[in-house]
């Protein structure tokens, strides 16, 4: 019988000409994601399902909610009230105010102070798909919490808990830090090398439509070059498709029966897992997707790669089948084709985009349909 993960693993490296996955001379490298903003019109069955995913309310406020991770930092997710649920974007995490300082004046842009109750300061920018982003520095940082701690494991034959049974509570998993988001952009590669050149980030890897590798990329998984420092294997993937919008966002807990235990409590509490458990290709995690009452997709992830920037770009095909090394089939609500409001939406998107200047184009098309019966 065939492996289907047969050449889905990106260990191949680039052929000549192709992307190189880093610009020389970027005008700043940033450090981290520092927290995503949204928009809500229910703060209360927001911080509801936050508090069942495992996060702890920093900020609680008529017009907005600041949700935090047990390290200590910034908090991972603020949500302010408004008319609809949207994402406005994400904020990275600068070296320092002088980084600010120079990619506000690289972009043309005012450096400006942010809410008291972060601190600091921030550069706005537009990336190509008009998503806003904030790379800010000198913000608070709130002291750490008690977190889960990984379970001792007896592993093969190497026993390290005798006499001692094993009783994980089913009970949220407490969320450590933000992870990375993915997002989706009808200019891929013109918003690749933007985040690239303004931000210093760097590709882990590379993903291409089967039979059209000549034609470039439509993923890649980017990570921060701290230099010698390991990083996430990505902080930020983008996805070419017909619509510039968020596509989930992914937050580390302690280990896997935090993750398992945790999902447990969210099924128990009413609420709908997307897809997993199983283990990503791309940056190896353990991965547990959920939608929340605004239809947002939310990752748990655990024991994911962490890269230094010695490490050059991983070229694979995309596939279905090349989502995960072992768990369920990837599921028709986590690819977005579950009939409903949302795929109509994106075939709503399909169609304009068709009709647009942009890198998604008749023959990508056909690419993507391919990418969910591989």
């Amino acid at each position: 019988m065939r492996d289907p993960h047969s050449g889905v693993h990106s260990e191949q490296g680039a052929l000549r000409g192709e992307h190189p996955g880093r610009v020389a001379d970027p005008i700043v490298k940033v450090r981290d994601l520092a927290w995503l903003e949204f928009e809500k019109p229910d703060l209360a069955a927001a911080e509801v399902f936050a508090g069942a995913f495992g996060f702890t309310t920093a900020l609680r406020t008529p017009d907005e909610l600041q949700l935090r991770g047990t390290d200590p930092g910034s908090p991972c997710v603020l949500i302010r009230k408004g008319p609809r649920s949207r994402f406005l974007g994400p904020a990275f995490a600068a070296a320092d105010s002088k980084d600010v300082l120079r990619l506000a004046d690289a972009a043309g842009v005012k450096v400006t102070k942010l809410p008291e109750s972060l601190g600091g300061l921030a550069a706005e920018l537009y990336d190509p798909s008009r998503l806003r982003v904030r790379v800010v520095a000198d913000t608070h940082e709130l002291a750490g919490l008690p977190s889960q701690a990984p379970l001792v494991v007896n592993a093969g034959r190497r026993v390290v808990r005798a006499n001692a049974v094993q009783r994980p509570p089913r009970e949220p998993a407490r969320v450590q830090r933000l992870g990375h988001v993915v997002v989706q952009t009808t200019r891929y590669r013109e918003t690749l090398d933007w985040y690239l050149q303004h931000l210093g980030l760097i590709v882990s890897d590379f993903l291409y439509y089967a039979g059209q590798r000549e034609r470039g990329p439509v993923m890649s998984f980017v990570r921060c070059d701290r230099g010698a420092t390991p990083t996430d294997h990505h902080t930020l993937a983008l996805t070419l498709g017909p619509s510039n919008r968020y596509v989930h966002s992914a937050y580390q807990v302690a280990d896997l029966d935090a993750l398992a235990a945790g999902g447990q409590y969210l099924l128990d509490h009413g609420y709908r897992r997307s897809w997993g458990v199983g283990r990503h290709i791309q940056g190896s995690q353990i991965f547990d997707y959920w939608r929340d009452p605004d239809g947002f997709l939310v990752e748990h992830f655990t024991d994911g790669d962490m890269f230094d920037c010695s490490l050059e770009p991983g070229w694979a095909p995309m596939t279905a089948s090349g989502l995960a090394q072992w768990g369920p089939p990837a599921t028709k609500d986590f690819l977005g084709i579950t009939p409903g409001r949302e795929s109509l939406r994106e075939l709503r998107a399909i169609a304009a985009a068709l009709r647009q200047d942009n890198e998604f184009d008749l023959s990508r098309l056909r690419g993507l349909l391919k990418v969910a019966t591989t």
